[in-house]
């Protein structure tokens, strides 16, 4: 068992020591500047990437505004339990964020989508609309990149092949994030 876990933890920080700081810095300025102009911000993926994009919106509408006077306008798509079970249940699972974006999303608004293969059909769907109607597209993805790598205006790929490596990867960059806007931006009493 030991071996296992030595192993475990040895292989996941040569991941996290592999992943390009400086996409992350350009991901932190693309939110901060969604910020100052009052954009809307919206997450999404599948299984472990739900939970993630769920995670991330936490630590962004909790722990990087409270207490300040410019706030981030960001929502998880995941947490919209019923509207995509209705969408999955009548139209199709492969719309169920691409209608939020219908709804909420605006030219200049930031989508940040988390697919752990880059293939997910609904994350794909999604991004291809945002991008349609100018939307910034963040990509979180691994393996080889998948076409979310390719689709998204801004992606950044965690390199490896192992499902659990690249969602602790994605956790770790949205943790980047969220924790630089934590720390460095100090609240202001809002």
């Amino acid at each position: 068992m030991k071996a296992f876990l030595e192993n475990y933890r040895g292989e996941l920080s040569a991941v996290l020591h592999t992943i390009d700081l400086a996409k992350i810095s350009e991901f932190i300025q693309i939110l901060e500047r969604a910020r100052e102009e009052g954009r809307g911000i919206f997450a999404f993926g599948n299984g472990g990437s739900a939970a993630t994009a769920s995670h991330l919106v936490v630590d962004m509408v909790k722990g990087a505004s409270y207490g300040r006077r410019k706030r981030f306008r960001i929502m998880a798509l995941t947490d919209q339990v019923p509207t995509m079970t209705a969408y999955a249940n009548d139209v199709g699972y492969e719309v169920v964020f691409e209608q939020h974006l219908r709804n909420f999303a605006r030219p200049g608004d930031v989508v940040v989508a988390i697919s752990a293969s880059g293939n997910s059909p609904n994350v794909l769907r999604a991004v291809e609309y945002a991008n349609s109607i100018g939307c910034t597209t963040i990509g979180l993805t691994g393996f080889d990149g998948g076409q979310l790598a390719r689709l998204a205006s801004h992606a950044l790929v965690v390199p490896s092949s192992h499902m659990g490596r690249v969602e602790d990867g994605h956790m770790f960059v949205c943790h980047l994030i969220c924790y630089y806007f934590m720390e460095t931006d100090k609240a202001d009493s809002a």
